[in-house]
């Protein structure tokens, strides 16, 4: 089977950007502190990514305000919502994306839109046929994991096929991919971590991702091994506090 997604290791300093990820990951998840504190240091990477993707929505919160449960903002309690129920997600997302998508929108809009428009994309066929070739790619698993979760992040953002919170479900499903394809298999790399940290950046790229042009989806994928090396860098703060 072609893989699609090959060609884009050959767009300029793509891949030594994602080298220098897979480095980064590969070093954090050796961290001594997993023998004994994985599930602490994974319930701390869930709430600090969930905060970060909301604030990437622009639904700013203190993290010791959320922490303390004070926050009532619809769109971070669903923010928190889907990083909880994420890793079980994350197990159906290369068999059915389309069923994962629909429940990370009901779960994430949950109190934003009404009820009956949950979990159903926008009536559009142009946007219905690309998430039908999305699917298809993360069900045949094509190219590199983080080229992989890199395309689907850029495109969902950029597709908005949703009435509310694209945002979060499409960080969502780039973690999801990331998990799924055994690259951060337990969910420990905060990325959204690392494009909050370079907001304009992630704005920027994201847009330029989405003119479809190799300078567009180059400028996307070295933003996204940036954010990976920053979320694992995160990821092993956390773990020394554990130790």
């Amino acid at each position: 089977m072609t893989d699609v997604l090959a060609p884009l290791l050959d767009l300029p300093d793509v891949s030594p950007a994602l080298t220098q990820a897979r480095e980064a990951v590969d070093a954090a998840l050796r961290h001594r502190a997993l023998r004994r504190s994985g599930g602490p240091a994974a319930a701390e990477v869930s709430l600090r990514s969930a905060v970060a993707s909301a604030a990437l929505s622009s639904h700013v919160y203190a993290e010791s305000d959320v922490r303390a449960g004070t926050v009532l903002d619809p769109v971070v309690q669903g923010s928190l919502r889907v990083a909880q129920e994420l890793p079980t997600l994350a197990e159906k997302w290369t068999k059915a994306p389309r069923q994962v998508l629909a429940r990370l929108h009901t779960i994430a809009a949950s109190g934003v839109l009404p009820a009956e428009r949950l979990g159903r994309p926008v009536a559009d066929p142009v946007v219905g046929a690309r998430l039908d070739a999305l699917a298809e790619l993360i069900v045949s698993g094509a190219g590199d994991p983080i080229v992989r979760a890199a395309v689907v992040h850029g495109e969902l953002l950029a597709l908005r096929a949703f009435e509310a919170a694209d945002g979060i479900v499409a960080r969502a499903a780039a973690r999801a991919t990331l998990i799924s394809s055994g690259f951060d298999i337990r969910g420990l790399i905060p990325v959204d971590l690392g494009h909050l940290e370079r907001e304009p950046e992630y704005v920027g790229s994201a847009y330029a991702f989405a003119t479809g042009t190799p300078d567009g989806v180059r400028s996307w994928l070295k933003h996204y091994g940036a954010a990976v090396v920053i979320g694992a860098d995160r990821f092993t703060e956390i773990a020394d506090t554990l130790i």
